[in-house]
């Protein structure tokens, strides 16, 4: 059974209100650099305030994720809550523009954390809702193109104004006017679909899927085998033991697992980076054009992820992907050997964070694919319900190890230990594909198993 994956549009704009998500990603990827130097340069912080910064906004997320995941279960109104999430991300990037202290700056950024979930099934739901079938993968390959323009254009602004001027805090007014924008585009420019789905939709198509595993974190992160029953909850670890027991001999814990080492390592590599940049030199318009070569790399190999996983297969690109993602990470440790003040810094980190985006648009539509094949058949909602906990695990977990280094470590060690943790997932790609093509052996003829196992492991 070969799994594909549309990535690349037939038609750029399938839709005029798909627009209405440029600015919004244009806002959230410019302060996403835009946070971290607030508080190094006007604030005089330091790596572990940054660090704490991003686990205070990981916790928020994680636990407001389930309020907006129950609010939006009840009320469906996919066009308001979007509107509440980019609105809310303009009123508070207005307020951090006149921040003063770093503690007033956690305050506000946890508080964008318990926003960031309002929204993040929201706009998901509304392209299942208002595509067909056979429109809704070249919907989600546009939207997809949308969001990745959208954050070139964040980072192009963060460079420019940085190179003009140093005033970070009123670079904050601009993004919150493309936050601002979104939010009026989608409350005038979309009608509120009338058929209305369920969150589980949105495993039962890779396109949604990958749309919704691409988030940087998870915004809605379901708490399996957990309901809102009191006597469900009373048999809730007797059930979670006899699922456990049942995935003894299925891929998906190696999936899981795998994924979890992924995305800490990401998660410590990267609320670690801009730290790292700023220590060796770098002025916020370079660490701007850093992040772009990122996101430049991103979009460039993105749209052709789909076409190489079906020639190539989604088992032997996440391994390759993991493998570059991992090398870029020792690489960056080890221009922590060479001064911070010797020329080609900006040049070297250049090259090797656009390699890691390159990797992370390939391992983003492979691992999707692996995944989405595991769960055909099963309880997809429970399934990806745990995923996305673990998401939420890896994204606090990283956070939070990047702040205890902090203090007792060096970038070395972080940038080390990140790319350590992704080499010791590549065994378990390796063990999942295997387990899969056991599985596949055992659920039919043997002929059918050994096609499967020969191809559909690789594809």
């Amino acid at each position: 059974m070969a799994l594909s994956l549309r990535t690349w549009p037939s038609r750029l704009l399938v839709r005029p209100w798909l627009l209405a998500f440029v600015p919004i990603n244009a806002a959230t990827s410019g302060f996403g650099v835009v946070l971290p130097l607030l508080i190094l340069i006007p604030l005089h912080g330091t790596w572990a305030d940054v660090a704490l910064a991003a686990t205070l906004y990981n916790s928020a997320v994680i636990l407001m994720s389930v309020v907006w995941g129950r609010l939006s279960d009840k009320y469906p109104a996919r066009r308001t809550f979007l509107v509440i999430n980019f609105a809310g991300y303009g009123a508070l990037y207005v307020l951090l523009s006149g921040v003063h202290s770093i503690a007033y700056l956690y305050l506000l950024y946890a508080i964008i954390g318990a926003v960031a979930p309002a929204g993040a099934s929201a706009s998901n739901l509304l392209i299942l809702e208002k595509f067909s079938d056979g429109e809704r993968p070249n919907a989600y390959a546009s939207y997809q193109e949308m969001s990745m323009f959208g954050s070139l254009i964040g980072l192009l602004t963060g460079y420019f104004w940085t190179l003009a001027s140093d005033a970070l805090l009123t670079l904050l007014l601009v993004l919150a006017a493309l936050a601002f924008a979104s939010a009026v585009a989608i409350w005038f420019g979309i009608r509120e679909p009338r058929r209305k789905l369920e969150h589980a939709h949105v495993a039962r198509h890779p396109e949604s899927l990958l749309s919704r595993l691409r988030e940087f974190t998870t915004y809605r992160i379901s708490i399996p085998f957990f309901p809102s029953s009191p006597s469900f909850r009373a048999g809730a670890w007797s059930r979670f033991r006899k699922w456990a027991r049942a995935e003894l001999h299925h891929e998906l814990p190696l999936i899981m697992f795998a994924s979890f080492l992924f995305n800490l390592s990401a998660n410590l590599y990267n609320i670690s980076y801009t730290p790292y940049l700023y220590s060796a030199g770098l002025a916020a318009s370079a660490i701007f054009l850093v992040n772009l070569s990122n996101n430049i790399a991103q979009t460039l190999i993105f749209p052709f992820t789909g076409f190489l996983s079906t020639r190539s297969g989604p088992d032997r690109l996440v391994q390759r992907a993991t493998y570059l993602r991992a090398v870029g990470y020792l690489a960056t440790a080890g221009f922590t050997f060479v001064a911070f003040s010797r020329p080609g810094a900006f040049e070297a980190n250049l090259a090797v964070y656009g390699l890691i985006g390159g990797a992370i648009a390939v391992y983003s539509t492979a691992s999707t694919l692996i995944l989405f094949r595991g769960i055909i058949g099963r309880d997809a909602g429970n399934i990806i319900g745990i995923n996305n906990a673990l998401g939420g695990v890896a994204a606090v977990s990283g956070a939070a190890l990047s702040g205890v280094l902090a203090i007792f470590g060096s970038f070395r060690l972080v940038f080390l230990v990140s790319g350590g943790l992704l080499l010791v997932s590549l065994p378990l790609w390796t063990a999942a594909s295997v387990a899969y093509t056991r599985r596949r052996y055992g659920a039919g003829s043997h002929g059918t198993a050994e096609h499967d196992g020969s191809r559909t492991a690789t594809a």
